[in-house]
């Protein structure tokens, strides 16, 4: 097999695979059409819930709650001058969650009936009183005041769906062709559209219906050496959002310059796909003769694209409450960040470093109005000046560490899963004082700029690391001197977030995404994103990728 077809299958391959992971995904593939029909009506829903959860009462349960959700996803893959795949979806149901003899019960159905209502409500009820005889406590859900019948909105400004899908497999051959044009040998791009409609109903007397919208555009280009077979590549520096088709109108207001002497372009509420594809090839061919960095202590400015994944895996995961109380060993590790570690008051990063988790920021993939359990979403401090002082939790954690109120991030990926505790936005907050780019650079005797994701590892508490990047740039006596290339570096959470010396201001803040995080047993996905402005860690271990053993 040669490489063109390796890839060209590789790509299809990864296509195939993202599209189970779409949260909701489990209906049925339809035709585009279907998701600009609508769904039911909110008096429909209504009914429906209150079917649900006066059944759950005649049962027996002391709680119960009922979310009816139509979940529609559509996914574009292209590769050169060809469209691969595009795949519409939508999955339709309603899922009941219970309290009934202090323990919790679930059941889903796709018949969105009184009837089939009904029999998933009656199914949960029955599992918890099952699943009560071998609990030792019973469940202590922080209070909840019921808000009537309200809803919320994804301000969107364009729904992409309603975007004709020639329209938008065009602009994804466009910005391969600006690849093409600018030294890519290859090239695939893709863009992933979500909508979710979801009315939560509770016994708390909450009826809320919500419209989210989010959208990922992204794409991978090559460059080739023939003569020696080496080949590179740069991925997109695009963030999913929680925006509309506008987010593919790009804006110049939207734009933040990156340093100088690096061609780069940061985004914000917008994204320039085909100025960032024509970027990615000339960088990929660039890294072809790149100096290989020799390993060793650097000072490292970090750009949001990339300091968004650092903050995702050492702060956002380790933080999540129920990892720190075990619930996640088996399967995604626990926390080193423990209650007992927290008591101790150990600095968990330097006085520059405060983050904050919310699920408001407008524009953010965690944007909503109420959690999945019908908690009005808010922002709360996790790290003050570097100091733990919070973690995050829903309704049945929050009494464990002496808390009154849950965080509002409780969410499930489909009507036929069960929610529980998910990472909000966890974000880096930007320095107070002015400070660009090329003055935090002009500072750095001998270090190193990175900007977007590349590969990575962290270990199962969430503390020993190796982050990677997507481009490299030597930075020295304050200057961007000439690309690397084979650059990783390698810290512990401790380490690396108390080397944190300089954050930018509020004028380079941008957000990082994750649009397929993963979490659970039977695993769910969300999505989720993380602000910051480029920072600087003093000497941090760097590693060269490509040096050889042996």
């Amino acid at each position: 097999m040669n490489r063109r077809d390796f890839v060209g299958l590789t790509g299809l391959a990864t296509g195939a695979l993202l599209l189970p992971h779409f949260p909701g995904f489990g209906g049925s593939l339809v035709d585009p059409a279907r998701l600009l029909e609508p769904g039911l009506d909110v008096a429909a829903k209504k009914r429906l819930a209150d079917v649900a959860l006066n059944a759950a009462k005649s049962a027996g349960a002391t709680y119960a709650d009922v979310r009816i959700g139509r979940y529609l996803n559509q996914s574009i893959f292209t590769r050169e001058k060809q469209v691969q795949n595009i795949a519409s979806g939508e999955s339709f149901g309603a899922g009941v969650r219970v309290i009934a003899n202090g323990s919790w019960g679930f059941g889903a159905t796709n018949d969105v009936t009184d009837k089939g209502i009904v029999k998933a409500t009656q199914l949960a009820v029955a599992m918890a009183k099952a699943n009560a005889k071998t609990q030792k406590e019973p469940v202590q859900l922080a209070p909840q005041k019921g808000f009537g019948e309200v809803s919320w909105k994804t301000p969107i400004k364009q729904n992409a769906f309603e975007v004709p899908v020639a329209q938008k497999a065009d602009l994804l051959l466009a910005a391969n062709a600006k690849a093409l044009e600018n030294g890519a040998n290859f090239v695939n791009s893709s863009l992933f559209q979500i909508n979710e409609q979801k009315y939560f109903a509770s016994t708390d007397g909450s009826y809320i219906d919500q419209d989210i919208h989010r959208i990922w555009p992204t794409f991978s280009v090559t460059a080739i050496d023939r003569a020696s077979g080496k080949f590179k590549t740069r991925d997109a520096l695009s963030s999913p959002m929680g925006l509309g088709y506008e987010y593919l109108t790009p804006q110049a207001a939207d734009k933040v310059a990156g340093p100088a002497g690096t061609g780069l372009i940061g985004y914000r509420n917008s994204y320039d796909i085909l100025e960032d594809a024509a970027l990615a090839a000339r960088q990929a061919k660039a890294k072809l003769s790149a100096k290989s960095v020799v390993a060793g202590k650097y000072d490292l400015v970090l750009d949001p694209n990339h300091l968004g994944l650092t903050i995702h895996e050492s702060i956002g995961h380790p933080l999540e409450l129920d990892r720190v109380l075990g619930y996640e060993a088996n399967y995604a590790g626990t926390s080193f960040a423990d209650l007992a570690w927290k008591a101790k008051n150990i600095p968990y990063g330097s006085k520059q470093v405060t983050i904050v988790a919310d699920k408001l920021q407008p524009g953010s993939l965690g944007a909503v109005g109420y959690d999945d359990e019908g908690v009005k979403t808010k922002e709360w401090t996790l790290i003050d000046q570097g100091k733990l002082v919070n973690y995050e939790k829903i309704r049945d954690q929050a009494h464990i560490v002496g808390q009154k109120e849950s965080d509002g991030c409780c969410y499930a990926d489909s009507w036929g899963t069960v929610q529980f505790q998910r990472m909000p936005n966890v974000s880096l907050h930007p320095g107070a004082a002015k400070l660009s780019v090329d003055e935090l650079i002009s500072k750095v005797d001998k270090g190193i700029y990175i900007a977007g994701r590349g590969s990575y590892s962290i270990d199962q508490q969430r503390y020993n690391f190796q982050f990677g990047g997507q481009v490299f740039y030597a930075i020295e006596k304050g200057k961007i001197t000439e690309m690397l290339d084979d650059v990783a570096y390698q810290a512990n959470t401790q380490e690396f977030w108390n080397s944190c010396v300089a954050v930018c201001d509020q004028s380079d803040y941008r957000l990082f995404g994750s649009f397929f995080d993963g979490k659970g047993q039977p695993s769910q996905v969300s999505a989720v994103s993380h602000g910051s402005a480029t920072s600087r860690f003093n000497a941090v271990n760097v590693i060269n990728t490509a040096r050889k053993i042996g």
